[in-house]
């Protein structure tokens, strides 16, 4: 495991802005910091890709100091999160508004390395997904072919390897499933930078670009805090951490999938709001669960969170050791490892999935997609999130409904049009269906009104409200309401509102006794 975090947490520094080392003692701190609090056995912490877009665009805008500002901020958000035990409300978001996220961050990490990609001379690339484009279309005779033959062949060898992993992992001999078992990035981290070196390559390297990865502990660092930046960065501190959450609990319920356990998504949450309340103090990024890291770990047997402590020690002792050896790593390598990741992260079967399913989903994904990639990511996520509420309330209301009883439905309300009349209702009474209840006071009998919600499986406020409006104007109009089939959370919202309070005796238990009753008030 961290032979597969090494090249991405460099990697996933470099591309948010950051030094190489960031992505170092993000994924040695945090790692260890997730691993022993948290509440999956399995669960590698460390930095992902999906934290690129938006590290960038603070580094862009607000300089390191805003990012450890923020990142320290989410990690109190998620801390408190946990705490309050809403671990199991991420779980409520969409699938279509995850997926549409995911692979809009995927497309923006595969544009954000096309500079190193393609060893282009550009000192400040925008955030933006315009400017990029923009910035690359000005730019793009300028290439360093080495660049691009480099990082082109790193992507050839990982689909390679990749494919080739599959086949031999099941081979007699130890020695060839120990080679296939081996992550692709590492074997074309190790070639690139052995070709790089001996060979004496025109290209840009970690250690040309940032002078090399220090081997010492790094010096405490610790945050400007104001309160105007804390206030500019309130957006990206809750990106921050919804997205920090999403990832992590998602990769968790992956995990469980895998080892056959299941995590405690609040113990889960409040180890990320540690560990990234911790890493700025250390000059890191934000840290997440991460599944490539994760799934690694469940493949190479680890069952206890002492493979994640060991993963970060691990990554410890490489940077003391072996630090020097990094300046030689060519930056369009990592950019081709990354292109790879951006690649396996994004589910694009989804895009072909589409017409499955119904006009709402397809809306909320693809919008939600082309918002991350073109606008903002907090945008889409507000737009994702809305749009799911406005659908459910719709499909929601549209199912419920209330029918009026007659002749056909029962023999007991023969030759009774517009002395007493019967309704049934179905679904739930929430403020998106209030307007059922309002139709029935337009069209009232002279003497008894018989409401069946037997199948009414859920009541809010409003239509509380709404029942208590129409019971009063009943008893204005001296028209006796009986309601009947009262259960479960009906009844006691009923209860608690005064509603039953109003009626009195007439809450009976169900259709056919509350129908009796209204007979014999109309023959009173």
């Amino acid at each position: 495991v961290g032979i597969v975090a090494l090249p991405l947490a460099m990697a996933f520094a470099i591309a948010g802005g950051l030094t190489p080392q960031a992505g170092l003692w993000t994924a040695i701190v945090g790692g260890f910091l997730i691993s022993f609090f948290g509440g999956s056995s399995v669960q590698i912490g460390g930095p992902a890709g999906a934290f690129i877009v938006v590290v960038y665009g603070i580094v862009e805008r607000y300089g390191l100091s805003g990012l450890l500002l923020s990142t320290g901020a989410a990690g109190c958000l998620l801390f408190l999160m946990g705490w309050l035990r809403l671990g199991s409300l991420v779980r409520y978001v969409p699938v279509s508004i995850v997926i549409g996220f995911t692979n809009g961050i995927a497309v923006l990490v595969a544009l954000s390395q096309i500079k190193d990609f393609l060893g282009l001379n550009v000192p400040n690339m925008p955030a933006d997904f315009w400017g990029i484009l923009q910035t690359l279309g000005q730019n793009l005779g300028a290439f360093n072919p080495w660049a691009l033959g480099m990082a082109s062949a790193g992507v050839l060898v990982l689909l390679v390897w990749q494919a080739g992993g599959r086949r031999m992992v099941h081979a007699p001999s130890p020695w060839v499933r120990g080679v296939a078992s081996m992550p692709g990035s590492i074997v074309v981290l190790v070639l690139a930078t052995a070709l790089t070196a001996w060979c004496g390559l025109p290209l840009e390297t970690i250690g040309s670009r940032f002078g090399g990865i220090p081997s010492n502990l790094p010096s405490w660092v610790w945050p400007e805090f104001s309160w105007a930046s804390a206030q500019a960065l309130v957006m990206p501190t809750l990106t921050l951490a919804l997205l920090g959450a999403i990832e992590s609990l998602l990769c968790a319920r992956v995990a469980d999938g895998m080892i056959g356990d299941r995590h405690n998504p609040n113990q889960e949450l409040m180890a990320q709001g540690v560990a990234n309340f911790v890493t700025p103090f250390f000059g890191g990024m934000p840290a997440t669960g991460t599944i490539a890291r994760t799934v690694t770990n469940v493949k190479s047997g680890g069952r206890t969170p002492v493979a994640g402590i060991v993963h970060a020690l691990a990554l410890l002792l490489v940077v003391w050791v072996a630090a020097p050896l990094a300046n030689h790593i060519p930056l369009a390598t990592l950019a081709a490892i990354l292109m790879f990741v951006a690649w396996n992260m994004g589910e694009w079967h989804a895009f072909k999935d589409l017409k499955q399913f119904r006009m709402p989903y397809r809306i909320t994904l693809l919008a939600v997609f082309l918002l991350t990639v073109m606008v903002d990511l907090t945008v889409a996520v507000e737009f994702g999130l809305i749009a799911a509420c406005i659908t459910f309330i719709y499909r929601i209301s549209s199912l419920s409904r209330i029918e009026q009883l007659s002749e056909k439905d029962t023999d007991k309300l023969a030759h009774q049009s517009g002395q007493i009349s019967a309704y049934r209702a179905y679904g739930a009474l929430f403020f998106g269906a209030v307007k059922l209840i309002e139709d029935i006071e337009n069209i009232l009998p002279q003497k008894a009104l018989v409401l069946d919600l037997k199948n009414l499986i859920y009541i809010d406020s409003s239509g509380a409200d709404a029942l208590l409006a129409l019971g009063r104007l009943c008893h204005k109009k001296q028209v006796r309401l009986i309601v009947c089939g009262l259960n479960h959370q009906p009844l006691d919202i009923a209860r608690r509102t005064g509603f039953l309070d109003l009626i009195g005796q007439n809450a009976l238990p169900d259709y056919d006794s509350g129908l009796d009753a209204a007979l014999l008030s109309e023959k009173r």
